[in-house]
């Protein structure tokens, strides 16, 4: 039974069958893959003489393994396994007639970030890919879902998944967000209130005047981490804002464009749609946010004091992290300064810092290294002919190529010991940035900079006011 929420609309419209044992059969409209988790899933169907079902709907980029350095991008890579990998997605997409974003193609560039730049991401779809943030997706109002390499396999073969359905729990975000709060710190926000297991079983619905207010690569950045907070995905419903975003990109739809943007503004929920939970907050209230141990709902506002938690979870994290009860967290001195990823590696987070950096004259910090990774080609020429690159180098910023750099840092891009980042990425896990021992403290890009300029943890306010 449809309750009139976007989600139940896409579901709906998806749905092939329903199985007895309460699992649904759902077309997947558009099934993106890269070198990391898709070589285990072509063995799997062509073992059982199956061919790619769709490979009109498949679509592939080189993003988690590759150098962002110039030096390093040339072939054959320095990582025997780096290449490995490139080599047996090269030869899986020739043989199976898959559009492969490569290195060197004007297009390449991070999965969840070349998908909505080329309009391959549109409302009303279901988009699978074998990644953890494929939520971002959602932004433009599609159920978009990360899978294993198995499902990534039933996909290739029958462009299908089995699936439950989740609930559906909206979060209202009522107020406006004060100067120096960003989406970042709206989903962290989130996160910290709601924990990493609050959203299992959940889609997440995000609306209300804060989301309405934000343009589309800040709903990019909200639905990105909905899979941090537990969640199977996160959406917005799409407007008139989503519709002129995708107005001209290579993959829309040319002809018959006001009834293309129609179809996709019927999708949004009704005002009487019914939801499974109802979570209100108040973005006026919210404040720049960083976290300061090992899971994402370990997080305080940039200028709180590490929390005096005696449970066994914040006891390790604090140990890890060299912090200890009572602490500020401004102050903290930090190594590295990242900004970057599927999550805050879009053009308008790159044009926010580099205003930042102009506007108030800042300079890296001498004993901070300091990295800016484009997340497309796209991004990186378009940042480039506005100059940006400029204001970063030459404030002591290096930019790079497009990649997913110091987020995974399944590339040469890892930190050193136990060396602490200023990370605008996503994830602050253990050894999640390349090191063992390595820490992470995740925030909006506008943070990454007062912190690389100061040299230790920064209120982005103080520099602002």
């Amino acid at each position: 039974m449809s309750r009139n929420t976007l989600f139940d609309k896409v579901w709906a419209s998806h749905l092939v069958r329903s199985l007895p044992n309460g699992q649904d059969q759902i077309l997947v409209g558009l099934h993106l893959i890269h070198e990391v988790t898709s070589p285990q899933a072509f063995p799997m169907i062509e073992e059982r003489g199956l061919k790619v079902r769709f490979p009109h709907r498949t679509f592939a980029t080189v993003d988690h393994i590759v150098p962002t350095s110039a030096d390093g991008r040339q072939r054959p890579l320095q990582d025997p396994l780096a290449e490995q990998m490139l080599q047996h997605l090269e030869r899986n997409c020739a043989k199976h007639g898959i559009k492969l974003f490569n290195l060197g193609d004007e297009h390449q560039g991070i999965v969840h970030i070349i998908g909505p730049e080329l309009g391959l991401t549109q409302p009303g779809m279901v988009i699978a890919c074998g990644d953890s943030h494929t939520s971002t997706h959602g932004a433009f109002g599609s159920i978009a879902l990360g899978i294993g390499t198995t499902q990534i396999a039933s996909v290739l073969a029958t462009g299908c998944l089995l699936l439950e359905k989740p609930k559906v729990r909206r979060i209202n975000i009522d107020g406006v967000l004060k100067q120096g709060v960003t989406a970042k710190d709206v989903i962290l926000t989130i996160i910290n209130k709601l924990g990493v297991k609050g959203g299992i079983g959940y889609a997440y619905e995000y609306a209300g005047p804060v989301i309405e207010a934000l343009e589309m690569e800040g709903r990019m950045t909200i639905c990105n981490m909905s899979i941090e907070g537990g969640a199977q995905c996160g959406y917005v419903n799409p407007d008139i804002k989503t519709v002129n975003y995708l107005k001209g990109r290579p993959y829309v739809p040319k002809g018959g464009w006001e009834n293309t943007a129609y179809r996709w503004l019927e999708y949004v929920s009704g005002e009487n749609a019914v939801y499974d939970n109802d979570v209100k907050f108040n973005g006026s209230d919210f404040e720049p946010i960083m976290t300061w141990g090992v899971t994402l709902d370990q997080s305080i506002p940039v200028n709180g004091m590490i929390p005096d938690d005696s449970s066994k979870e914040a006891n390790e994290a604090r140990e890890y992290m060299g912090l200890t009860v009572g602490q500020p967290l401004v102050g903290v001195p930090i190594d590295v300064a990242f900004i970057g990823s599927c999550t805050n590696g879009r053009i308008t987070d790159l044009r926010e810092a580099a205003a930042i950096i102009k506007t108030h004259g800042l300079r890296v910090a001498g004993n901070v290294k300091a990295l800016v990774v484009p997340g497309s080609e796209q991004v990186r020429k378009q940042a480039e002919s506005e100059g940006l690159d400029k204001i970063f180098s030459e404030s002591g910023w290096e930019w790079r190529g497009a990649g997913c750099s110091m987020c995974l840092a399944m590339n040469p891009d890892k930190l050193q010991g136990r060396q602490l980042c200023a990370s605008s990425s996503n994830r602050n896990f253990k050894g999640r940035q390349g090191s063992p021992t390595g820490r992470t403290i995740l925030m909006s890009p506008a943070s990454v900079v007062a912190c690389a300029t100061q040299g230790k943890i920064a209120d982005i306010r103080q520099i602002l006011n």
